[in-house]
């Protein structure tokens, strides 16, 4: 199949950005046989991501799983602005890790004394776990799922909590709510919820 084919059939599917995933496909398939499964899973609607088995975030590659949540670019300002605040050899929490994207791309541009990161699905501390190989990484609901001996000792705390109201998960694009775990997305009725319980 070449390349041009690649890019009509993502373009009928709706993938806006066909020849770039097309690109991305083509350089990942060892044969046409696989090529031409990577392109139907993704007409399918599959995450491009999931197929890869990693994401693009802050100019890592972050190794992301089927059934876990896939790191988004407009996260990369949350890196930022953690880098910009934290002290020098910080002690930092990634809660709500997912994949370990945040973490990993904190400890790329600034070295962490300590990398602790916190998920309660159980795939993503799995594929966190693979992302931040010198951190502590723990399975569990936010605080509950950290050791005591790091109470009053965070530095930097980073969150992407779900945020989308729980009426509104139906309306996600098919990637999201079909492919990455609800508890990944669902904010509660107002999409507050988690946000809330970190802060307080």
């Amino acid at each position: 199949m070449d390349t041009s084919t690649v890019v009509s059939r993502l373009r009928a599917a709706g993938c806006v950005f066909a020849e770039d995933e097309a690109d991305l496909l083509i350089a990942a398939a060892a044969t046409p046989t696989e090529l031409d499964s990577l392109v139907e899973r993704r007409v399918a609607g599959l995450p491009l991501e999931h197929l890869l088995g990693w994401a693009e975030f802050h100019g890592l590659r972050i190794s992301v799983r089927p059934g876990v949540f896939v790191p988004r670019h407009r996260t990369e300002f949350l890196v930022d602005v953690a880098v910009s605040l934290a002290p020098p050899h910080p002690v930092v929490l990634d809660l709500c890790c997912g994949s370990g994207a945040l973490g990993a791309a904190f400890t790329a541009a600034r070295r962490p004394r300590e990398l602790h990161a916190a998920d309660v699905e159980p795939a993503a501390v799995a594929c966190a776990r693979v992302n931040l190989p010198d951190a502590f990484v723990y399975e569990g609901d936010l605080y509950d799922a950290l050791p005591s001996s790091l109470r009053g000792r965070v530095d930097v705390l980073m969150a992407n909590v779900p945020y989308v109201p729980s009426d509104a998960v139906a309306t996600m694009p098919p990637e999201a709510r079909l492919h990455e775990p609800r508890v990944a997305l669902d904010g509660g009725t107002d999409g507050l919820d988690l946000a809330r319980r970190v802060a307080a």
